[in-house]
């Protein structure tokens, strides 16, 4: 009986751990080449509309703390089927004090069109630019960057010929130049059009990890064992880095090993 209630004990201190859900701030360092002074980017990608505290200022605050000089809205903010509520509260609690920029993701697409149309006006509203098939030049800290973004590929009208000539639409930017880009799959493409950082989300990290041996167990986009699930590759001179998103109560299939985040990526 001891024996057994030793390995129990055992078995639930490698498990339970594994459900732990709270919200977790993940640091990169991205080396910029010659920029005078570090400039700090949030990215923030597939919250689904979950809830992170009343009026979302578990999210907000921590934001916040991090005191980043842009934000990057990487799609799947909104879902198909929870309210818009929670997304709108955060994205009206980061307007207006930080510039703010996103792209859409597929689940914005399964909303339907008239609630998809609802959904962009909240982003016109609160004044956040939507970028799809655009690019900009940006200052922080008095340093100038360009920025890029494409709309997921199953947006309106869109198909996978269509997607490629958008991405290769933005290639050849000046300086350093950053891709917002919902999917990570297509970094082979994103790699050969020369960006030098892609950010992305909706892999949700492959839902299922093991820390050290498996990065992530499925994704909806590659299937099993997803080789781009979540954390930082290089591919080249390209640096990808993917968020493993926020959704919590959003999916049917708990999180296990993979906690949300709240991705800050420092150029220097």
């Amino acid at each position: 009986m001891r024996i057994a209630a030793l390995l129990l004990a055992l078995l639930l201190g490698l498990i339970l751990p594994g459900f732990d859900d709270r919200l977790n701030v993940v640091h990169y360092a991205v080396d910029a080449g010659e920029i005078t002074e570090p400039v700090r980017i949030a990215l923030v990608t597939d919250l689904h509309s979950c809830a992170y505290g009343e009026g979302q200022r578990e999210l907000i605050d921590a934001v916040d703390a991090e005191s980043p000089d842009i934000i990057l809205l990487g799609g799947d903010i909104f879902d198909h089927v929870l309210p818009d509520d929670n997304a709108e509260a955060f994205l009206a609690g980061i307007a207006g004090r930080y510039p703010c920029w996103y792209v859409t993701g597929n689940h914005e697409q399964k909303s339907g069109k008239e609630r998809f149309d609802r959904q962009m006006e909240i982003l016109d509203a609160l004044g956040i630019e939507r970028l799809g098939g655009q690019s900009l030049r940006f200052v922080a800290d008095g340093q100038r960057f360009t920025l890029c973004g494409v709309d997921d590929p199953e947006a309106w009208g869109m198909d996978a010929d269509e997607y490629q000539k958008q991405v290769r639409s933005l290639a050849g930017t000046d300086g350093f130049s950053i891709l917002l880009a919902h999917r990570p799959e297509y970094i082979d493409l994103y790699a050969e059009c020369g960006f030098d950082l892609v950010l992305s989300g909706h892999t949700h990290g492959g839902q299922w990890r093991i820390p050290g041996i498996l990065n992530g167990l499925f994704t909806t986009s590659q299937g099993l064992f997803p080789k781009y699930a979540g954390g930082e590759y290089q591919i080249g001179d390209t640096t990808l880095i993917i968020s493993r998103g926020l959704a919590r109560e959003s999916v049917r299939v708990p999180r296990i090993y993979n906690r949300p985040e709240l991705v800050i990526v420092e150029l220097y």
